[in-house]
């Protein structure tokens, strides 16, 4: 799945980016937003020795905005096309899918703000998700707004929630006055209900942002890319701004979002940088695996190109140099080392799937020819020891 990741990306002008596991809290507490479940709840946060804050990444888009700005790679081009894969961790309940240490693919697109890139990145995780066996992925979208327009739709939404603070969940009544959009991200039943009544985003987009979402729509019609537009999406981190999206399932619960990410045009100027626009996603690796595993096998494990079964101490000492031989020139050997029998080396040649067995004992040694068996017809024919290059036809 990594390397198909790696292919894919790499196709769309993406270059692979690592960073480290372990960041200063504060770069989490400012790029994500400190009233984010991330932060309040999930981070794993320490204190090292020097008495500095730490924290394991949760997500990958501050990390990799941290080190694009500490390497000052957006001097030379502020265009840059970034991937990483690894682990993220994050203190949550485990269930189907979600783990406290995860591993994510982690895309972050720099420099563009046209809503054409937008839709291209929609395109590019579309085709990975297809390329490693996700069947029908749905695409959700919306537009969150921009500084300049969702004030007002923060504060229409407040005033809605007033006087209902008695049937919101405790974590919802919480961020009444910091954050009440992370309603809409609620999971809670009778927090659901309430929001469909809620207003629309939609009624409060300003003129550019109507006009930036139009187009990423056009954009994706393009490609004749089906989706849903969800009014009541929010992603779940402060920086998104502008075009949302996620790619769900039916498959996985009520926590059916396998890949999502968004549009975050202010977070490199908030994190000291100039002012960039970026849109990135995330792919959990736990949940894609998941829906995946009855998936038929795009890159099944490759049997060995033959099976060295040794006789004897000598036959082994030779095996051994020919089996290593082999590799160096990019053949895949494997050989028995626990000395048993060749009934024995027979059958583990047969469990790796291998094909050709070459048997190797003191009578071929001293007569510098071996038998190589062909596992599928029970064939066998004599070769020389002496010549590695006369075996390339039978390798095949």
């Amino acid at each position: 799945m990594e390397d198909q990741a790696r292919k894919v990306f790499t196709a769309f002008g993406c270059r692979e980016i690592r960073v480290p596991i372990l960041e200063k809290t504060d770069l989490f507490a400012r790029g994500i937003g400190e009233a984010t479940d991330i932060v309040e709840k999930e981070m794993y946060t320490f204190r090292d020795r020097g008495d500095e804050c730490l924290t394991l990444r949760p997500e990958a888009t501050a990390s990799i905005i941290r080190a694009y700005l500490e390497h000052h790679l957006h001097a030379s081009d502020p265009v840059a096309k970034l991937y990483t894969i690894g682990p993220m961790f994050r203190r949550e309940r485990p269930q189907k899918g979600r783990y406290r240490q995860f591993h994510q693919i982690d895309v972050e697109i720099l420099g563009h703000e046209d809503p054409r890139i937008d839709a291209e990145v929609i395109l590019m995780l579309l085709h990975f998700l297809r390329s490693v066996g996700l069947d029908s992925p749905h695409l959700e979208v919306n537009s969150l707004g921009c500084p300049g327009c969702r004030p007002a739709y923060r504060t229409s939404v407040q005033n809605f929630l007033a006087g209902k603070e008695g049937d919101l969940c405790e974590d919802c009544r919480r961020r009444l006055d910091t954050n009440p959009l992370r309603v809409f991200d609620c999971k809670i039943a009778s927090c659901r209900e309430i929001i469909t009544q809620a207003p629309r985003i939609s009624d409060f987009l300003c003129k550019d942002c109507t006009d930036h979402f139009a187009q990423l729509l056009s954009s994706l019609a393009i490609f004749d890319i089906a989706y849903t537009i969800n009014i009541r999406m929010v992603r779940g981190l402060d920086y998104y701004t502008r075009t949302a999206f996620e790619i769900t399932t039916e498959f996985l619960g009520a926590q059916n979002a396998v890949a999502g990410g968004g549009r975050y045009d202010g977070l490199i100027r908030d994190l000291g940088g100039p002012d960039i626009p970026g849109i990135g996603f995330a792919v959990g690796f736990e949940r894609l695996l998941a829906l995946t595993a009855e998936a038929p096998d795009n890159n099944p494990t490759r049997p060995p190109d033959l099976f060295i079964a040794a006789l004897g101490e000598p036959a082994e000492q030779l095996a051994y140099r020919l089996c290593n031989n082999l590799r160096l020139q990019g053949r895949q050997v494997e050989m028995d080392y626990q000395s048993r029998g060749l009934k024995s080396q027979m059958k583990r040649a047969d469990k790796l799937k291998c094909r050709r067995v070459l048997i190797i004992g003191d009578r071929e040694i001293e007569a510098q020819h071996a038998e190589m068996r062909d596992m599928t017809t029970g064939g066998q024919v004599r070769i020389s020891l002496g010549d590695l290059s006369s075996w390339e036809n039978m390798l095949v």
